[in-house]
């Protein structure tokens, strides 16, 4: 129990009222019936407990204080095993009481009837001989100038740790290292209170300093369990809420205040602390966890909005999103959301990019139950919930993760290897088995805790190949004399693997730009390259996203002229699971919003993005659209207001010029959803089959798509800005007429309305190496989806 307290008293404390009466002797009182380790059940925490019986007067009594080597580790930091020395301990004489609290007036032993004030031994230290045969159950009154505080003795227990936790630690196996390492509050041998653990192999001492000793860790030192490099404490009485940190004794006696690696929550930044908490969420989202694993994520329909969580609707929390988000995504029919970083970051203009707090939402919107409640809704509304996930790299705040107990310890240890070239920030250690193991269970912890779906694992490219933005020189090859980072292959693979094995379900997605051989092929598998493969499930096409946008941002009259940039996906389309996809990146820092990506006047700029996203969604592969795009959005995406959903509001008066786009989008999703053949076979080549896609004058480009059953989806794209009458087409000859299910130029969407409202019926003419063909009147820039009537 805690309550605030003045700052001549470092310690939150309770008034307490000493019992009145006569004291009991020890020969007076019954012997104790004391167990080893009891249970809250069997020994309540304000029970009174027997005092034991005398020692015999014969024993030649020890000094019970605290000698000099060790007083002085303990008040400089530097102590490893301070239950050794604190606390209560058999020795000649009795029982030793020691007790190291800075800043006490007094501190009284009581256990039973039993009371004991001990010797002011200075400096904080107080000690005092018992006569007692065994060490009792007893608690400490801590005077404080004006108040008394009431406590179970922090040094009087057993490490909250087991063998099994740290040999899973020492190995780099703790598959669920969260629930070892970190803050939890606890009932530690019928006593609640906090446990606290750290690994900080280089530390000479670690103590805990937070908001119950106002940032003064002497009083807390922590003990070293082994050659895990774990420091470990349980404090009694300390419960949800209390900030705190770890006060870190360096190898050169200097000292440093860090954040908890492991923090489950952490203050608002600006403000660094860790927040001790504990989870009450119940989750409602039995049924979609349930049925996830039914089908293979590249096997089935997977359509993305990715959104920065801050900005959608700037000022809203997790919980006033929860009511939100769900209702819009699932009326646009999309099947996932993509949450940009959500991990904590101190600063909001990386948009969470550069994290520091790898275990803890951003409180910036709530507390990690609040973000729970939020993922629980998205499920509750049939919504898969992908989290960028940021393991390449992490920023150099002297608070947090670098040099984090005085020497590298989560970067490499060789400076060419730790220091990003890019973003100013440290690379991990992939080699070493702790920090893959810190990462392994950090991306479990995200799917078991909190139910996320899939995992966005950012940077990939920058984590494979050791000379990534370096030039020669400024990097070292690998064992075998190549370029790529054998730690970070293996540490990727594990981590895929290990999420695949833990979590059924579970997706895991590389941003990977370059031709890596078999980033989404099982690990077990060899390729060409002789590596094993990432074991991602799906990986991003970024060939695609440049090409493609590449052409479209030529005027028409030069397309033809870049006609291979929209073909060329297909060569490589089945080398890997891909994603399509239009993110975030892809609308910033001048690169201009997608609408404003197309040539030509306002009509022509909306008429290109229906096409192109008509295009989009037809193409061998799973979809992703950043917020704001879904409405064609003419700036930039801006972190500080987010979309411009104004331009959605009918007062604004441009009649269906936004709105019209999304409900292309809602469309498109729609159709997508219900038509097997543009999902179900993405990873297969029997799914996708040309019509023309050669010609370049016309600048069309009409394919086939076909599911496992064999039924066709024909896409015809046309990205000049004229009407182009009875346009052959080969199409297959076993389909009598052809129905049109989707046309960006409708008249809903803001287009010309060029449309087939009647089946289209095939003519025995071949075309197109085809015994049969149509005849269709193609929209200006516009894509027509058809189906067999």
């Amino acid at each position: 129990m805690t309550s605030k307290s003045k700052k001549s008293a470092p310690e939150k404390n309770k008034s307490a009222k000493s019992k009145g009466g006569k004291k009991k002797t020890p020969a007076q009182a019954e012997p104790p019936q004391i167990e080893k380790e009891p249970t809250a059940a069997q020994v309540p925490a304000t029970a009174p407990v027997p005092a034991p019986a005398p020692v015999p007067e014969a024993e030649v009594a020890v000094s019970p204080a605290v000698d000099a080597g060790d007083r002085e580790r303990l008040l400089h930091g530097t102590h490893h095993d301070p239950h050794s020395v604190l606390g209560a301990h058999l020795v000649p004489g009795g029982v030793a009481f020691r007790a190291f609290r800075p800043y006490a007036r007094s501190v009284t032993v009581v256990s039973g009837e039993l009371r004991a004030e001990l010797h002011d031994d200075g400096d904080g230290f107080f000690s005092g001989l018992l006569p007692l045969r065994e060490v009792p159950e007893y608690r400490l009154l801590v005077a404080y100038e004006g108040n008394v505080h009431e406590t179970a003795d922090a040094y009087a227990f057993l490490p909250t740790l087991g063998d099994l936790d740290l040999h899973l630690i020492g190995e780099g196996r703790h598959e669920q290292l969260w629930q070892a390492l970190g803050a939890h509050p606890t009932t530690h041998q019928g006593v609640t209170g906090t446990r606290f653990a750290v690994w900080a192999p280089n530390a000479r001492g670690v103590r805990v300093a937070g908001s119950f000793n106002f940032f003064d860790g002497t009083g807390h030192p922590m003990r070293s369990l082994g050659s895990t490099g774990v420091w470990e404490l349980f404090v009694p009485g300390l419960g949800e809420g209390e900030l705190y940190k770890f006060e870190i004794t360096r190898a050169d006696g200097s000292r440093t205040l860090r954040a908890d690696p492991m923090a489950r929550r952490t203050e608002v930044p600006p403000a660094t602390s860790s927040v001790v908490t504990a989870s009450h969420h119940e989750w409602g989202d039995e049924e979609w966890l349930a049925r996830r694993a039914d089908r293979a994520v590249h096997e089935a329909p997977f359509s993305v909005y990715e959104i920065h969580l801050p900005s959608w609707r700037p000022g809203l929390t997790y919980r006033q999103l929860a009511e939100q988000l769900p209702a819009y995504v699932k009326d646009l029919g999309f099947t996932h959301v993509e949450l940009m970083p959500v991990a904590e970051h101190p600063f909001g203009g990386s948009w969470g990019y550069q994290v520091t707090g790898f275990y803890a939402p951003t409180a910036r919107l709530g507390t990690p139950d609040d973000f729970k409640y939020l993922v629980d809704a998205l499920h509750r509304a049939g919504i898969g919930v992908i989290m960028d996930w940021v393991p390449a790299h992490f920023p150099r705040d002297d608070w947090a993760l670098a040099e984090f107990d005085g020497r590298p310890l989560y970067e490499h240890s060789d400076p060419l290897r730790a220091a990003h070239p890019d973003w100013g920030t440290l690379e991990f250690d992939f080699g070493r088995r702790e920090v893959r193991n810190f990462l392994v269970a950090n991306a479990v912890y995200w799917c078991e805790e909190f139910h996320i779906d899939g995992l966005r694992v950012d940077a990939v490219a920058s984590m494979l190949y050791l000379d990534y933005s370096r030039e020669p020189g400024q990097w070292t090859p690998n064992e075998h004399g190549g370029r790529e980072n054998l730690d970070a292959v293996a540490f990727l693979q594990e981590m895929n693997a290990t999420v695949y094995r833990r979590c059924p379900g579970v997706v895991t997605v590389a941003e990977e730009s370059t031709a890596w051989d078999g980033v989404t092929r099982p690990t077990h598998l060899k390729g060409p390259s002789g590596f094993g493969g990432l074991g991602f499930g799906l990986k991003w096409n970024m060939g695609w996203m440049h090409d493609s946008l590449q052409y479209m941002s030529h005027e028409p009259v030069h397309r033809r002229y870049h006609h291979h940039e929209m073909t060329f996906s297909m060569v490589y389309a089945y080398s890997e699971n891909y994603v399509l996809p239009i993110s975030h990146d892809e609308v910033v820092h001048g690169k201009r919003s997608l609408v404003s990506k197309m040539p030509g006047d306002w009509w022509q700029q909306r008429a290109g993005l229906r096409a192109y996203l008509g295009f989009m969604w037809a193409h061998p592969g799973k979809q992703l659209l950043f917020m704001g795009q879904e409405f064609a959005q003419g700036a930039e995406w801006s972190e500080a207001h987010g979309p411009d959903w104004w331009l959605l509001d009918p007062a604004y008066g441009a009649e269906s010029d936004h709105r019209g786009v999304r409900d292309l989008v809602r469309d498109l999703n729609t159709v997508y959803r219900d038509t097997p053949g543009l999902w179900q076979l993405d990873t297969d080549a029997s799914g996708f089959q040309w019509i023309v896609g050669d010609a370049a004058e016309d600048n069309v480009l009409a394919f086939l798509r076909y599911d496992a059953e064999g039924n066709p989806l024909l896409a015809v794209s046309h990205f000049s800005p004229v009407v182009r009458h009875d346009y052959r087409l080969g199409v297959p000859e076993d389909v009598p007429a052809w129905h049109e299910v989707l046309n960006t130029d409708a008249g809903r969407y803001g287009g010309g309305d060029v449309i087939h409202p009647d089946p289209v019926k095939p003519e025995a003419t071949g075309w197109h190496g085809r015994p049969a063909s149509i005849r269709l009147t193609l929209p200006p820039l516009a894509t027509v989806w058809l189906r067999p009537a």
